[in-house]
């Protein structure tokens, strides 16, 4: 979000406010906006601070978005077709 945010800026784009951040993981929600939370991994440990300067300078929001709203589901998880087709709606298509 903060690479395509730069580019933007780049290119001549206005960008007016935080740029918004939904996420399915309730730790990734948690641990943005929790200032006691701490990583171990190292790799994990460089973004993870990067996010959270961003939340903390107004640069970025991250939001928890759920499961049966998120429309992202089905292209990356299994799921039955009732709940695929109700979050693809008109998106998809029967063979």
């Amino acid at each position: 979000a903060l690479l395509a945010r730069n580019l933007l800026k780049c290119f001549g784009v206005p960008i007016r406010g935080p740029t918004n951040t939904f996420s399915d993981n309730q730790a990734v929600y948690l641990n943005s906006s929790n200032p006691e939370s701490t990583l171990t991994k190292k790799h994990n440990a460089i973004n993870y601070h990067v996010v959270r300067e961003a939340v903390a300078a107004g640069i970025m929001w991250v939001g928890k978005e759920d499961t049966a709203t998120n429309i992202a589901d089905p292209f990356s998880k299994l799921m039955p077709y009732t709940t695929k087709s109700k979050l693809l709606g008109p998106l998809q298509y029967d063979y």
